[in-house]
């Protein structure tokens, strides 16, 4: 050890009956308040047993960590407690004042049932992985995940296929999305998606045109590409449909069509055809 070397800062266990997301977050919220306080935080959640809690108290106990539970079921709540105490370890309860003051107020006793607020929300968190699935899975990345999606959305650049894909994600829809690159022929694996799930987004040359020609200002994009070539924006299109011939795709038509109706268009038919 130098004479530079810091102690190591002792870990936060977030112990919850659920996922520990409400825990994990009160605890983050609170150590921003200490600029350049790097804390390890460790969340132990789906905590069941007794068992459970004597390991993560031992573990607590060798390290000199603090525990933050918001365990809701009074038993296990009781034994963190308690075992914290013998062992000499600081324990923060997040959850039992809380219930207790409710109790007393309401006149009735809590449930006790760990995560039932993430299953009242349950469309809230699915619309949340929903997004998130989105961003991971834009412009084509993450090849090996596309048969995960709900949808996935194929196209030639500028066809709409990100803000579709965010937009039926707030929705609640897993989507995929991956763009035609000229001169480049479409992933291997885009054939082995279920085409019921895969839609190709068509959009007219000349409306094609404006898009691009509008990007490339907000770019600032020196003279004239083949990116906003009329000729090569027709080329695309028309290989673009080869594509979904190809794949079998059914084929959206997005052409001067606003972002709700197209979207309309695509959960009918994928419900339809996941149906068939």
């Amino acid at each position: 050890m130098t004479g530079d070397s810091q102690p190591a800062i002792p870990p936060i266990y977030i112990v919850s009956g659920s996922v520990g997301a409400s825990g994990e977050q009160l605890v983050l919220t609170v150590l921003a308040q200490f600029q350049d306080a790097h804390v390890p935080v460790i969340t132990v959640g789906n905590v069941r047993q007794v068992e459970q809690i004597e390991d993560i108290v031992t573990r607590a106990a060798k390290t000199g960590g603090t525990i933050a539970h918001t365990l809701v079921e009074e038993h296990l709540r009781n034994a963190l407690i308690q075992l914290a105490q013998t062992r000499g370890v600081f324990a923060i309860d997040l959850m039992g004042p809380l219930l207790g003051r409710l109790a007393e107020i309401l006149g009735k006793q809590p449930l006790g049932l760990p995560g039932l607020y993430r299953q009242l929300n349950l469309a809230y968190f699915e619309r949340v992985a929903a997004i998130d699935f989105a961003l991971a899975y834009d412009d084509g990345r993450n090849s090996q995940g596309w048969p995960l999606a709900d949808i996935v959305l194929v196209g030639a650049s500028r066809v709409g296929k990100t803000p579709l894909s965010m937009y039926l994600s707030v929705l609640g829809w897993k989507v995929a999305n991956i763009p035609l690159v000229p001169g480049m022929p479409p992933k291997p694996e885009l054939f082995q998606l279920d085409r019921r799930r895969v839609i190709g987004l068509h959009l007219e040359p000349d409306q094609l045109l404006i898009h691009r020609q509008r990007r490339q200002r907000q770019l600032g994009a020196p003279g004239p590409s083949a990116y906003a070539d009329p000729i090569a924006i027709l080329e695309e299109v028309e290989a673009a449909k080869r594509v979904f011939k190809q794949g079998g795709f059914s084929v959206v038509d997005v052409t001067h069509k606003p972002i709700e109706t197209s979207t309309d268009e695509i959960i009918r038919l994928i419900t339809r055809q996941m149906q068939e």
